[in-house]
């Protein structure tokens, strides 16, 4: 998110008093509401009431979906459409009341890059209607229901092709394979070979 935040941040400026962008939760000092993009930690209860709302932005259907890297597991599994909640955070992980929901669509092709920026669209025009309805919206929270899943942290391991299968067969991994830190490879002969798929530019 860290790419995307800093033009949202200015757009927001006309609406709030003071803004304060941190990247270790540790560094928070409270305020009247935290949005906690990308945050890779588990916030304790004693920072969270530091805050009036506490909110995260999800990529699933929860309380299908919860723990980590869910766009990338659910394109994995072969899904087009992938749920996004704004939701407000709790003691326990991905557990908290939904205020609102949205759907990206994609077509198939989309790499990693592409999706991330469709995401943090999403995730910021969410927040920005939050913001706008609030503190009206609060009232309209709807509890999670039904049974919860949970993914798993990737590892550099989710990154390993089979060189025995097509590219069309491994396309989605390839898709969802980070260039730089985590890219796909295979194992061949008793060497490693590291693969890089990129679009190419159209001009």
């Amino acid at each position: 998110m860290n790419e995307f935040l800093p033009a949202w941040l200015l757009k927001l400026k006309p609406l709030v008093e003071d803004i304060i962008w941190v990247h270790e939760v540790r560094d928070m000092t409270g305020g009247d509401i935290a949005f906690y993009l990308g945050c890779g930690e588990i916030v304790p209860p004693a920072i969270l009431s530091l805050y009036e709302r506490n909110l995260v932005v999800h990529a699933s259907d929860l309380p299908k979906g919860k723990g980590w890297s869910p766009l990338a597991w659910q394109i994995l599994e072969g899904k087009s459409d992938i749920p996004v909640s704004l939701f407000e955070a709790a003691e326990r992980v991905d557990s908290g009341p939904i205020y609102l929901k949205r759907t990206l669509s994609f077509r198939g092709t989309e790499l990693i890059d592409e999706m991330r920026r469709e995401l943090a669209r999403a995730t910021f025009e969410m927040c920005g209607e939050f913001l706008d309805r609030y503190p009206g919206i609060v009232a309209e929270a709807v509890p999670q229901e039904g049974e919860a899943t949970f993914y798993p942290k990737r590892t550099p391991a989710d990154s390993r092709l089979n060189p025995d299968l097509s590219i069309r067969d491994q396309f989605a991994l390839m898709r969802v394979a980070d260039n730089e830190r985590y890219p796909c490879y295979f194992e061949l002969d008793g060497d490693t070979f590291v693969v890089k798929v990129e679009k190419k530019k159209v001009t």
